[in-house]
Formats: C-alpha cells, sequence, structure tokens
C-alpha cells in the first residue's frame, strides 16, 4: 500500500490523532503526515503510506494556502482563540476594504517572521510552548517566509456592541509560516490588538480541499475493498516533476542504483520522476559537476 490520501482534518483533532486513526483504519505503522494542523484549525492534512513516506518533506515544502478571519480588537497569548485573552481595545471606526488591502499588501512578499511562543519550535533543547506554559518568554530570532498572496475574500464584519472588526482572507504562503502571527502583525500595523479567529487550510502538498476525504470515508472504503479509490499513487502526488519513460535496459540500471546520462533529458531538469510500466519507480537529481542524474528518491517497491 502505496500513496497520498489527501484528508480533511476536522477541528478538535490533533494531526497525530489521524494518524493513530489510520494506522488502525489501514492496519500499517508506515504512516506520516505533511506538517501538523492546529487541534482548532481545518482542512487539507496530506497522509502519506508505504513508500510514499519518503517524499513527505518534499510535500511539506511545497506552498500551502489557507482561508480565515482576523477579528481586530482583542489579543489572545496563542494568537488564536484557544489561549487566554490579554489585551483589548475598542474599535470605533472601522477600517474600510481599501486600508484593509493596502495593510494586507504589506505583509506579502519576502518578510521577517518571529515565531509565536506556543509553537513547537525548538530552542536550547525545549519547544516553545514548553516555555509559554511556565510563563516564560523566550528570545526568538525572526525567520524569514514567502507571502506570495494576501486578500479579501469577502466583505468585513464591523460588530457594533463588542466593537471589533472582522476581516475574512485567504493566504498563500511558504512552508514555516505562522498564520497565526500574520494576524497579530496585520493588527500591530495599526497599533490594535488582534488576533487570528478562524483558519482552514484549503490546499497542500498539491492536494486541494475538494480532493480531501474524512477518516469515516477512508473506514468506509477499507471495509469495503476500495481504497484504491481513494489513495493517490506516487505518480500523481508527484507529477508537477517531468516524467521519463524507462525503456528495459535502464530500468536495470534504476533497480540496482545507478547513474543515468545527462542525454535522457536534453533540457537538464534539476529532478525528473522515472517510470516504468506506468508505475514511478525514483526521482533522479541532475549532478552537474559529474554530468549526470543519481538516485534522490527510490520507490522501487511500491506496486
Amino acid at each position: 500500500m502505496d500513496g497520498v490520501i489527501a484528508l480533511y482534518k476536522e477541528r478538535g483533532m490533533t494531526s497525530h490523532d489521524c494518524i493513530s486513526r489510520l494506522r488502525k483504519i489501514l492496519h500499517t505503522k508506515k504512516i506520516g503526515h505533511t506538517g501538523t494542523l492546529d487541534p482548532n484549525v481545518d482542512g487539507v492534512l496530506p497522509i502519506c503510506i508505504g513508500q510514499a513516506t519518503k517524499i513527505s518533506e518534499l510535500l511539506m515544502g511545497s506552498g500551502k494556502v489557507y482561508r480565515g478571519s482576523i477579528t481586530l480588537g482583542m489579543a489572545y497569548d496563542t494568537e488564536d482563540l484557544d489561549g487566554h485573552l490579554i489585551a483589548t481595545k475598542a474599535i470605533e471606526r472601522p477600517l474600510s476594504s481599501e486600508q484593509i488591502d493596502g495593510l494586507l499588501q504589506k505583509l506579502t512578499g519576502h518578510i521577517m517572521q518571529v515565531p509565536p511562543m506556543y509553537s513547537a519550535v525548538k530552542i536550547n533543547g525545549h519547544k516553545l510552548y514548553e516555555y509559554a506554559r511556565r510563563g516564560e518568554v523566550i528570545h526568538r530570532e525572526p525567520r524569514p517566509i514567502f507571502i506570495q498572496s494576501f486578500k479579501q475574500t469577502k466583505v468585513s464584519s464591523f460588530d457594533e456592541k463588542k466593537q471589533t472588526q472582522t476581516i475574512f482572507f485567504e493566504v498563500a504562503c511558504s512552508k514555516g509560516t505562522y498564520v497565526r502571527t500574520l494576524a497579530v502583525d496585520f493588527g500591530k500595523l495599526i497599533n490594535t490588538p488582534s488576533v487570528m479567529s478562524s483558519l482552514t487550510r484549503i490546499k497542500s502538498g498539491g492536494f486541494d480541499i475538494s480532493q480531501c476525504v474524512t477518516l469515516e470515508q477512508v473506514d468506509k472504503a477499507s471495509g469495503s475493498d476500495t481504497l484504491s479509490d481513494i489513495i493517490e499513487p506516487l505518480s500523481t502526488a508527484l507529477s508537477d516533476y517531468p516524467a521519463y519513460q524507462l525503456d528495459d535496459s535502464r530500468w536495470k540500471i534504476i533497480s540496482n542504483g545507478g547513474f543515468l546520462d545527462q542525454s535522457i533529458l536534453p533540457d537538464r531538469e534539476p529532478i525528473v520522476r522515472l517510470v516504468y510500466q506506468g508505475e514511478t519507480k525514483a526521482l533522479y537529481q541532475f549532478d552537474e559537476p559529474k554530468k549526470v542524474y543519481r538516485p534522490f528518491k527510490m520507490f522501487l517497491k511500491n506496486n
């Protein structure tokens, strides 16, 4: 059993909960996810099974897209609504759509971001949330991230009673981006407490939320012997890499981990997907000094 399941993670579950459930459903331990989602975040969680666990870091490194909301007028220690309220400020005059667009634009491109205290980033051998739970604040160095786009999805909402304003957004970002910190940074631009009030991941690892299945659907497919309908093969998960069809002689070379001459791809693609009899058998990487393609990821046992 090799491939990727585009799983829809429900809110209230951890990514580890999903892995534990799937190990029981699929009766295999060789399962891994491609980047955690916080319990209060739902959406796309690609799950790698069998040989596909070798590409989890490749899928994890791909860009992600989220939809959510930022609420102005209050701040929480966790930067989302799961924590404790630490600041409030009445919004007497809500931002216009034009003002919001301008502020969102300031948070796009290559920017530096300080990881939140409530995160799994390790400093001095301990995760930041461990310090945070003890009431300690640790210095964190800013990290580079890339925000491809940050835009509104609909007109913002102003709550006159609570004197808060909620902005609805979609953001396309690089690996390592904390969207809740983006929400806080948005508020900092106007000296206003802010919080990420909801979040859904709609794209990750090349999979869209429309392709997702639930744990219940996976369980049902397992019971009806139709898992092949929901497990995407390696060829689909790696479709962004140019494919080269192996003949019998070159398949023999690949099956022994050998190198391939650069002539297989005149354009010298950095990474090429090698296919034999309809199955992706390996990813090979171009070695510039030696002018050959050498093994990068091998999937010789996938069926």
